[in-house]
């Protein structure tokens, strides 16, 4: 089936750190499958991943208007089919790719299992052992197409250059090391406390440059923790192509269990994650990166951990786990890493 397969529609709507995490895979899938096309169906915000992948194309889902509602994904799907794809690699699985899935009747549809069931056993304390990555699960819906993806050994894009908005703020002659740190998460139960964090800012500020990210609305929070001409306030200052091009160009990023782990892991940034409510055993872990990157609450103090897959459900005194690591296991393990 695989040899009539040459043009896959690829099925990837949100969120962004789910999105960025198809990026490694279909890296590998370019590489290992260098003559077969692929066209991305995401939100138009998230084009700029695909930006360096060979034979992929991305076509943007209006999900606000024009491909509202099921009259929409009828019309999205008229769209689609005027690509002429051969196969559909639903990385998804959702209600509107479920709907999506009845109007591409006859060709050939695969979809992601969540593993649902297992993730269930995790966060009920049934069972504690890693269960098979995101990204493997995301190959594992091309395998079923006849495709199948060597994850191993991955190769990335090459550092961007650097343009003058982010050039112009950095004393580029101090030769430090450069380090992003993302402290914002979907849920506060996956964030490291801010006061915290900034112990560790001001811990690393004379040794690296540093870059904090979040949204606009976090430049405030952000702007309280800027001490030093070598910490550097991104939130609201750069365009997201800006901001994708200087994270290519870090050394380290330090994250939540979000988005940021995971856009710096698709460039092949070593990721240091602290982790809250959530576990790495859930396959949300940031990828090609070892697993002592990962920094993580006390287990035996805290043994219900992890008690939700995405950080919305927890105990009432759990709220706070992530800070009980102390910032100094942050510190000495960036240390480490770029000693």
């Amino acid at each position: 089936m695989s040899e009539k397969i040459k043009h896959i529609l690829v099925i990837r709507l949100s969120a962004m750190g789910d999105v960025a995490m198809t990026v490694p895979v279909l890296q590998a899938f370019t590489k290992q499958y260098p003559n077969i096309k692929l066209t991305v169906l995401t939100r138009p915000f998230f084009a700029p991943f695909f930006r360096d992948l060979k034979n992929v194309e991305v076509f943007p889902i209006d999900l606000n208007q024009k491909h509202k509602g099921v009259f929409g994904l009828y019309k999205l799907s008229k769209a689609l089919k005027q690509l002429d794809v051969d196969a559909v690699a639903d990385l998804h699985n959702v209600l509107r790719t479920k709907i999506l899935k009845l109007f591409f009747f006859g060709k050939k549809y695969s979809q992601l299992d969540k593993g649902r069931q297992e993730k269930r056993a995790l966060v009920a304390g049934q069972s504690f052992q890693p269960l098979k990555s995101t990204h493997q699960r995301y190959a594992d819906v091309f395998e079923t197409l006849g495709f199948k993806i060597d994850l191993d050994n991955p190769k990335f894009p090459l550092k961007k250059t650097l343009p003058l908005s982010i050039l112009k703020l950095v004393d580029t002659q101090n030769k430090k090391q450069w380090i992003g740190i993302a402290p914002f998460a979907q849920y506060q139960s996956k964030m490291y406390p801010l006061d915290k964090m900034a112990l560790v800012i001001k811990a690393l500020q004379n040794q690296y440059n540093l870059f904090l990210f979040g949204g606009k609305a976090d430049k405030a929070i952000l702007d309280t923790m800027v001490n030093a001409t070598t910490v550097i306030n991104c939130a609201g200052q750069f365009s997201f192509e800006e901001e994708l091009d200087l994270i290519s160009n870090l050394d380290l990023m330090i994250s939540m269990d979000s988005g940021n782990a995971h856009l710096a892991a698709m460039l092949g940034v070593k990721v240091v994650t602290i982790w809250g409510v959530t576990h790495p055993y859930a396959g949300f872990g940031a990828f090609n990166q070892p697993e002592a990157y990962n920094i993580l609450p006390d287990k035996k103090r805290y043994p219900k951990l992890p008690t939700s897959i995405y950080g919305n459900k927890f105990p009432e005194d759990y709220k706070e786990v992530a800070g009980t690591i102390n910032p100094e296991q942050i510190i000495n393990k960036v240390n480490t890493i770029l000693k």
